[in-house]
């Protein structure tokens, strides 16, 4: 009942109707409906686009969609990929259909957002002990008999105010124990007798279920294979323990879940040795970047640069920008700044300049400051960089560039426009 449900509000999407609302589409194309404008097949560079203007390659989301599903399955891995990054139901339903077990998320509107949309299967990767949302989860549960809903817990105090807000739910919330990676990390039980003690008090309440463990391995203290691999071996460890105990009594399997986009090469080795328990494991990966991954941040982090031999993701995203003022030979700006790029961890990279239907390389151009509306550029004497001309970026960082647009242009590599992503920040 769900899936239908959501299957039509993915076909509401494509009959909204473009406006105000939407960066970098025709002036021309306001009042037709989404699905009106993707029919028009119209081109990116010719089709009436205005710059600033974020498009997906949609032969590389493909590709990158069917990557991770080849990798999951051949490491026996289900696959959860993180939501956050995207915030795009039509992406989650291509990542299901690609194989995905179910879509990992953080936070409570996330999960309304993926249920609005059809998601049977939630691994909320993160807390959660706010009572408002912990009876709409309840309510979802008791509505829906084929709603997986899964969660982290790490203290005693967060069980008992679960327990307080879920008392009379139809459904116990299945909970694993989160593993913190380390003094100093984020969240997560530090030593192995928080664990205990929080497992202690699941069991003692009967509105929560124990089905496992689970913890993020990138906030390791010095991420490094050695250290990385130690503490994957401490949550399998904690698993079995937990299981020789009995403590996932009641659970159908015992989840054991890690992975984001760093280390997942780390989480597929030591997940394929876990020793065989007294239930069927669900081995689950959650790595979200994969889907557009980028240009600098997991291009230099990705696991597949250490296991070449298993494929490579390609950055799918390019932000187009025009060049509207070029005020000394040292110097250009793009009507593109903070409001339309991501960011926080690396500034945008000039790959490509564009001018009268013809493309060469952004030799000599950098982007050295950002301010809210425009990319300040240095450019040395090799740029060839006019006004007027479209400049292609790379961006790094998919889940801060995803959440500045609301609706981006799938374009395929001669800039036909293909389908439009629907994001929910």
């Amino acid at each position: 009942m769900a899936q239908e449900a959501g299957t039509e509000a993915l076909a509401r999407l494509a009959g909204e109707r473009v406006d105000h609302r939407f960066k970098g589409l025709p002036p021309d194309a306001e009042g037709l409906t989404v699905a009106e404008l993707a029919a028009q097949r119209r081109n990116l560079f010719t089709g009436g686009f205005t710059t600033p203007v974020l498009a997906l390659s949609a032969e590389r989301l493909e590709h990158n969609l069917a990557l991770m599903e080849t990798y999951a399955v051949r490491h026996g891995l289900a696959f959860a990929p993180h939501g956050k990054t995207s915030m795009a139901p039509q992406l989650f339903r291509r990542q299901i259909e690609h194989g995905a077990w179910g879509i990992t998320l953080a936070v409570p509107h996330q999960v309304w957002v993926a249920r609005a949309f059809g998601i049977e299967r939630i691994f909320l990767a993160n807390e959660l002990v706010d009572p408002a949302a912990l009876r709409r989860v309840a309510a979802d549960l008791a509505a829906d008999p084929d709603f997986r809903f899964v969660c982290y817990v790490d203290s005693v105090r967060g069980v008992e105010l679960m327990d307080a807000a879920l008392r009379g739910a139809a459904r116990p919330v299945d909970v694993v124990v989160e593993l913190g990676a380390g003094e100093g990390a984020r969240t997560g039980v530090r030593t192995d007798a928080d664990a205990r003690a929080v497992a202690d008090a699941v069991a003692g309440v009967e509105t929560l279920r124990l089905v496992g463990v689970a913890g993020y391995e990138a906030q390791v203290p010095g991420a490094a294979p050695e250290p990385v691999r130690a503490w994957l071996g401490r949550l399998v460890a904690l698993a079995a323990e937990f299981d020789k105990a009995g403590r996932f009594a009641g659970a159908e399997e015992i989840v054991v879940s890690a992975g984001g986009s760093e280390w997942f090469d780390a989480v597929a080795d030591v997940f394929a040795d876990i020793p065989e328990l007294s239930l069927p494991v669900l081995r689950l990966l959650r790595s979200g970047a994969y889907v557009s991954h980028d240009d600098v941040h997991y291009s230099r982090l990705t696991p597949f640069n250490r296991v070449p031999e298993e494929g490579a993701l390609e950055p799918a995203f390019r932000l187009w920008a025009q060049v509207v003022s070029r005020p000394s030979p040292e110097q250009a700006f793009v009507n593109a700044g903070k409001r339309d790029a991501a960011y926080d961890l690396d500034h945008p990279v000039a790959h490509v300049v564009r001018r009268d239907g013809t493309e060469h390389p952004a030799t000599g151009v950098e982007v050295t400051a950002l301010s809210d509306q425009h990319l300040w550029l240095g450019t040395s004497p090799e740029a060839d960089v006019e006004v007027g001309d479209w400049i292609g970026f790379g961006l790094s960082h998919p889940c801060t560039a995803f959440d500045k647009w609301q609706l981006i242009p799938v374009a395929e590599a001669d800039g036909t426009v293909v389908d439009y992503i629907r994001t929910f920040f």
